[in-house]
């Protein structure tokens, strides 16, 4: 695996881009922007080292100085408590019969230190505890201690142009989070080991990276990075006319001991994509879309990989009517695999986020040989509490692959069945968002078997609820 050549690529490509460029001082918002970041890395309180912007109770432990007469010498303090009750019913369709309830139990805590203009440190601490699962704690639900990320951070001056360079343990997360994501639905979320270039040129953001996904084990501090795999990769973004954006990526994956349903071997992928959208209305009526097309070629033991996928997401916010309601439809493929032939047709999904259809979070299928059409409809509600439904309805795109779960692995095989259908699944999320810090959340779905599970056995339906509650600062 060319781990480091690939990363001196990354480097090399920013560098030249970075040099050709002329730098500028941007000039601060008139609002600062006091959103919780899903990275708390990328949030930036040092605006409060003018007192006159402090009016949160958190505001004294978000700016703390350093050094006297420097206003870039401080530290950002951030943490989070999160309690989950998660229910499960016929786990994989009946494959463990039974109701298994559990609480998940969340702690993190954030120092995010900066040393003048050019020098950070970031350390995120977390702590994951489960209790009364049936069959003990999975690794996404437990970490007694342990580090998040844990890293040197490196570069030029913020401004219009830069580069940055990290180093350590670290989170990475792009686009919708169809491919790289931390995992915020499951208990323990995911982070990497490796190093990091970030830069920005013109208008183009360009991260080049070289990482090992982190082995999680359920102890204090005794998390490793996993040597029999390597990530890597270079991700483009910009914004294109009409407030829309415009993302370009390749990536590559070494894994020694990679499993689909026609074996085992060594798994050599390389991901070559892009995506194109537009967020949501917020102000006025809108269209907003979310399109990615990737293709991915490699090899997997002596065979050839050619896969693929499209996703599509279409939707229109009508804000300026009662309840702000929003409704649109996924449609999503991706590719299975064909045994007979010398070539892999699986497609992998590298590291997704753990809720990709929605309610049915960490249990049901994923985004692997499948072909969905998914509605969703969510509004509203007075007091800051937001609803939403929604429907996927699921078949296998070949039907000589199995089903897979959202990690990728292969849970049903596919060689039982000539059915095409695997179900359907109807789910609903409220949400009240009752400050800045504090929220609630339900979520509720039944996955209906359909002719492929029935066929394959067991085929029961499978039930999910969840209740979370949550403080950040």
């Amino acid at each position: 695996m060319r781990l480091f050549p690939m990363l001196a690529a990354a480097v090399l490509l920013v560098t030249r881009l970075s040099a050709g460029a002329q730098s500028e001082s941007s000039a601060l918002p008139d609002a600062p922007d006091r959103t919780i970041k899903l990275l708390r890395e990328d949030e930036d309180w040092s605006f409060l080292a003018n007192p006159a912007n402090r009016q949160d109770f958190w505001d004294p432990l978000k700016y703390i100085r350093l050094r006297s007469g420097r206003d870039d010498w401080f530290m950002t303090i951030s943490g989070e408590a999160r309690e989950v009750w998660e229910q499960i019913g016929n786990d994989y369709w009946g494959q463990s019969p039974y109701w298994n309830g559990y609480l998940n139990e969340r702690y993190m805590l954030g120092l995010d230190v900066h040393y003048g203009q050019h020098v950070r440190t970031f350390v995120d601490f977390k702590s994951g505890i489960n209790s009364y699962r049936q069959g003990g704690p999975r690794p996404i639900d437990e970490k007694k201690l342990d580090f998040q990320a844990a890293f040197l951070q490196v570069g030029t001056e913020e401004g219009q142009n830069f580069i940055e360079l990290r180093v350590g343990r670290q989170e990475l997360e792009y686009g919708s989070g169809r491919l790289m994501d931390v995992r915020e639905g499951p208990n323990v979320r995911l982070s990497f080991t490796g190093f990091l270039v970030k830069s920005k040129i013109n208008e183009w953001r360009v991260d080049g990276f070289a990482m090992r996904p982190d082995l999680d084990k359920p102890g204090f501090f005794d998390n490793r990075p996993n040597h029999q795999v390597g990530f890597w990769g270079v991700y483009a973004s910009r914004p294109a006319p009409s407030n829309t954006s415009l993302e370009l990526y390749y990536l590559g994956l070494d894994r020694k001991q990679a499993t689909f349903e026609r074996g085992t071997a060594q798994e050599v992928r390389h991901s070559i994509g892009g995506r194109f959208s537009r967020p949501i209305a917020t102000e006025r009526p809108g269209w907003d879309f979310d399109d990615e097309a990737l293709w991915q070629f490699g090899t997997f033991g002596s065979a050839n990989i050619r896969a693929w996928t499209v996703a599509t997401e279409t939707g229109y916010r009508f804000p300026n009517l009662p309840l702000k309601p929003r409704f649109s439809a996924k449609a999503d493929i991706s590719s299975g695999d064909h045994p007979a032939s010398n070539t892999l047709g699986t497609f992998n999904p590298l590291f997704p986020k753990g809720d990709y259809f929605g309610v049915l979070a960490t249990t049901g299928p994923g985004p692997i040989n499948f072909i969905d059409v998914h509605p969703h409809v969510e509004i509203a509600l007075p007091h800051n509490v937001s609803a939403s439904f929604d429907w996927i309805v699921q078949w296998r795109e070949s039907l000589d692959d199995g089903v897979y779960n959202v990690p990728g692995t292969l849970i049903r095989p596919g060689t039982a069945s000539e059915a095409r259908y695997v179900g359907h699944r109807p789910g609903t999320q409220i949400r009240w968002q009752k400050s800045r810090h504090l929220w609630f959340q339900g979520d509720y779905g039944i996955f209906y078997a359909g002719s492929f599970l029935k066929e394959t056995q067991p085929g029961r339906n499978l039930n999910y609820w969840a209740l979370w509650a949550g403080y950040k600062f």
